[in-house]
């Protein structure tokens, strides 16, 4: 087949930072063995979909943009679906969409080139499916870093807390962490690439348990960010039961680690909350962003919330407004409850219609809104450092991130930057989502 054996391949990517982060191993495998990336899935002989199923949303656009592109098949194209809607369907992908010819989950990526052998061989059905146990999966050979400012580790795979909404135990499995020695060489070699900012990964980060015994998940966080050449050390995602005050001591001692911290909390409602089978209560989560607000480094928070699932009343909801005001988050990743295959809660009655989950939704976003909005003005006037990311010649802005990771689109005249360059930056504005400035000079 000329596209095949062109070598040429396309590579889409769905959902988290973890998924982007798999989507550089797989790039970095492919180009190993000769492949080289294109554009768009008209040029390419090998087109792949890294996918997200933890919202039935995510998942209904990648089945839609296999059949937007079906046509493609027919000119001998091959297609492949990755990651997390690979594991969790298997093989009835080929059923929903036959002109798959490879399905394969995360914990596979490094058999991609005996996969590769198969579809070069005109194998029609390619799987690596139901490795979801293993640590290998940490050590990937080759990996083509596509983010010019940042570096990715996991750390951590899978999740072990099986809340009732959640299908990551089902597609990622089981947790397993890598060893504390395995995660620092490889910060050390980011550095020496170059790179000056690290984001740990995890579906729990801070349910890292070192294998080796040598470290806990604050004592490996002090120790990337004291790698000579790395400027901020990120991490996400954080569960609430495992995140410890160890973790904010580091913050506050380590100053190379960035002022924010991701902490879902899914619902204000401890009655909801047990319902989900979260393993806290409110007053326990609270007690943890007592914790934050109390220390010296008083770091940026956002969170993760689901309105409308199973069973929460209209005062539940109220209680997760109440807990907006109550924090004050700088960020709310808000989404509509829906139900996912294998859940706990799929045997609960799902009695909220989607009009009113909508409208829930709509309610919660403009509240945060509004918290938002007196959040980001406190910058005003302030001299934030940015780390820059790239610019936006429409608007003749630079556009960076600070250590709150709150997004600062800025003007310097004369100046010609690069991604991963450091500016302090002046801020004159603020809005509901970014900051604007001028920078230092």
């Amino acid at each position: 087949m000329p596209e095949i054996a062109s070598k040429t391949f396309y590579l889409e990517t769905f959902g988290c930072q973890m998924n982007a982060h798999d989507s550089e191993k797989v790039v970095g495998t492919l180009m190993a063995q000769g492949y080289r990336q294109v554009p768009t899935e008209e040029e390419a002989g090998l087109v792949l979909y890294n996918t997200c199923s933890i919202r039935d949303k995510a998942e209904q656009k990648v089945f839609h943009r296999l059949a937007d592109f079906r046509k493609l098949a027919a000119q001998g194209k091959k297609f492949g679906v990755l990651g997390c809607v690979a594991q969790q369907e298997g093989e009835k992908i080929f059923e929903r969409a036959p002109h798959v010819s490879l399905v394969a989950g995360s914990a596979s990526y490094r058999n991609l080139p005996q996969m590769l052998v198969q579809l070069e061989a005109g194998n029609q059905r390619v799987t690596g499916l139901d490795d979801r146990q293993t640590d290998e999966t940490f050590e990937t050979e080759f990996t083509q870093r596509t983010n010019p400012c940042r570096a990715y580790i996991t750390i951590i795979e899978g999740c072990d807390k099986f809340c009732a909404y959640c299908v990551v135990p089902y597609t990622r499995g089981k947790e397993r962490s890598r060893k504390s020695d395995s995660v620092l060489a490889e910060a050390r070699r980011i550095a020496d690439g170059g790179y000056t900012e690290i984001q740990l990964l995890g579906q729990n980060v801070s349910s890292y348990r070192d294998p080796t015994g040598k470290r806990s998940f604050a004592e490996l966080l002090s120790a990337v960010g004291e790698v000579p050449g790395i400027r901020r050390v990120r991490f996400t995602t954080s569960h609430p039961r495992d995140f410890t005050r160890d973790i904010v001591a580091a913050l506050d001692a380590v100053p190379t680690l960035c002022d924010h911290v991701h902490l879902p909390v899914q619902s204000g409602s401890s009655r909801v909350l047990k319902a989900m089978l979260r393993e806290y209560t409110r007053e326990q989560y609270l007690e943890r962003i007592g914790w934050l607000k109390a220390s010296r480094r008083q770091p940026s928070i956002t969170t993760d919330v689901i309105v409308g699932f199973p069973g929460e009343t209209e005062t539940d909801f109220e209680e997760t407004l109440s807990l907006l005001d109550q924090v004050g988050f700088d960020g709310v990743f808000s989404f509509k409850y829906s139900p996912r295959p294998n859940t706990p809660a799929l045997s609960l009655p799902d009695s909220i219609p989607d009009q009113e989950k909508a409208r829930r939704l709509a309610v919660l976003m403009e509240h945060q809104r509004g918290i938002q909005v007196k959040n980001y003005r406190r910058h005003v006037g302030q001299t934030l450092q940015v780390m820059v990311e790239g610019r936006r010649e429409a608007r003749q802005q630079w556009i960076g991130r600070c250590s709150q990771n709150k997004t600062v689109n800025f003007t310097g005249a004369g100046t010609d930057l690069k991604p991963g360059e450091y500016r302090n930056v002046y801020v004159t504005q603020s809005f509901p989502n970014s900051l604007a400035g001028e920078m230092v000079v």
